[in-house]
């Protein structure tokens, strides 16, 4: 058992912050939280009774830990859309269109990391550790349509402790003639043997850490055939396996689906099988009314990348309709559609987006001589976007994402000043020695805003300290 006292920050819902000070929170031996209750509590007294204190964070006995008094717990963030071997570029090439841009850096980074295993080790490790850096503990990843590269994948993050789903990519109808797969049968044979060889690596770990899983992944719908598509949706059904892929994303995208298939995204996935609760569908920038109602009838869950929504898509997610619509949303990075790996710029940008959309609004009604309304309008505010990249996307893939008994201990450790000064961009100029929960409100929002990897000094994923 361990016990960590101090301040635990969490949004348990939409909009709700929620900040406990001078909380003991208790980790058992396997990294799940028995309890969060006030350090006065009398269960939390009687059990501290038997407990030596320690200054070892990651001890597992019966330790005490304190906090340092300006230091925080917060859930770790989840990444629902990001694609591992375009790590390899981020940052490159945003000017082109999607589909141009896919075929000129995206397809051919892949085929360089299927032919070359030392360059898969070396980039998914490196991937890794900046992805624990930015405090993303869980991962939502797209491999590449090789076995061998998918499976250095897994086992990177395995060893790093990030939770990770890991699909490798399905694709019998590519465009580029050196990267496919030559067709249906030969690509759902791969995608058995990738499932075999995770069910291999998972074998000799007990139940809790088994952090990585696969996630069948058709990488979208103008790369794969109806034939393929019902196939993974069996497979999905008989292994019990997630889905993700990419919809309704932008206009050349989905013009491609329509003159092909003739009908659009999201009804190629739903005649397949492939949106259910257990389906994690990217983008989704165009999501008229009945596509939202669709998705959240079949309980899918919606990955919003708003940096490269930016650059690749056509309109905004509409983020706020979403949200008071009840769909499942997360936040992805969509590296490296999105140049930026840490969810906390993901973060940033899906309020600045959202605030864009109310700005264009209130003009559009000013313009026709309209009242544009007080309240909220299409914007999104920091919480909200705080619990879409914790407790928002940790739903999608089965977790918590709070600090709740039960839960698995999933935290990075925020220190927003030391040495009576500020760490980071974090310049605080007002330190009390015991903060109440108005200075910490206003301090977390200033390191929303502001802070950086400096300010964060730990990261532990079932319970293990990982950073």
């Amino acid at each position: 058992m361990r016990f960590i006292r101090g301040t635990f920050v969490d949004t348990p819902a939409a909009g709700k912050l929620r900040i406990r000070l001078d909380h003991v929170l208790v980790v058992d031996g396997r990294g799940f939280i028995s309890h969060v209750l006030p350090f006065s509590d009398p269960t939390i007294q009687s059990a501290l009774a038997l407990a030596p204190a320690s200054a070892a964070p990651d001890s597992h006995s019966r330790a005490l830990t304190t906090l340092p008094a300006h230091t925080f717990l917060l859930p770790t963030f989840a990444d629902l859309h990001i694609h591992a071997p375009q790590y390899l570029y981020a940052g490159t090439g945003l000017d082109a269109p999607l589909m141009q841009w896919l075929d000129r850096y995206a397809y051919a980074a892949e085929e360089r990391v299927d032919a070359d295993p030392a360059l898969a080790e070396r980039l998914y490790a490196r991937l890794a550790r900046r992805l624990l850096e930015a405090g993303t503990g869980a991962a939502v990843a797209f491999g590449t349509i090789g076995v061998q590269a998918n499976l250095l994948l897994a086992q990177a993050f395995q060893a790093a402790g990030i939770r990770a789903f890991v699909g490798k990519l399905s694709m019998d109808n590519s465009p580029r003639p050196t990267y496919g797969e030559a067709s249906t049968a030969e690509s759902l044979a791969s995608l058995t043997s990738f499932l075999d060889g995770m069910d291999a690596l998972a074998a000799p770990l007990a139940t809790h850490e088994r952090l990585v899983h696969p996630i069948l992944t058709p990488r979208f719908v103008p790369v794969c055939s109806d034939e393929l598509l019902r196939g993974i949706a069996d497979i999905a059904h008989a292994r019990g396996v997630k889905v993700q892929s990419h919809m309704c994303e932008s206009r050349d995208q989905m013009a491609w689906v329509e003159g092909s298939r003739g009908k659009r995204d999201e009804v190629v996935f739903d005649e397949a099988g492939l949106l259910t609760e257990h389906t994690v569908q990217a983008h989704v920038t165009s999501f008229p009314p009945r596509l939202v109602e669709l998705v959240k009838a079949r309980g899918v869950t919606v990955a919003h990348c708003p940096l490269s929504n930016a650059y690749f898509s056509d309109a905004a997610f509409p983020l706020r309709e979403a949200i008071d619509a009840g769909v499942k949303v997360g936040l992805g990075s969509d590296i490296a559609g999105g140049y930026a790996l840490p969810l906390q710029v993901q973060m940033r940008q899906a309020v600045v987006v959202a605030r864009l959309r109310e700005g264009a609004r209130r003009e559009a009604a000013f313009e026709a001589g309209e009242e544009a309304g007080d309240g909220k309008g299409l914007r999104v505010d920091w919480v909200e976007a705080l619990y879409l990249a914790t407790r928002g996307g940790k739903g999608a893939l089965g977790l918590g994402g709070v600090f709740e008994p039960g839960m698995e201990f999933d935290a990075q450790q925020i220190t927003l000043a030391e040495d009576g000064a500020g760490v980071g961009q974090l310049d605080l100029f007002d330190l009390p020695d015991a903060p109440g929960l108005e200075w910490w409100t206003e301090t977390v929002e200033r390191w929303w805003c502001n802070g950086d990897d400096r300010n964060r000094t730990a990261v532990w994923v079932q319970g293990r300290q990982v950073l």
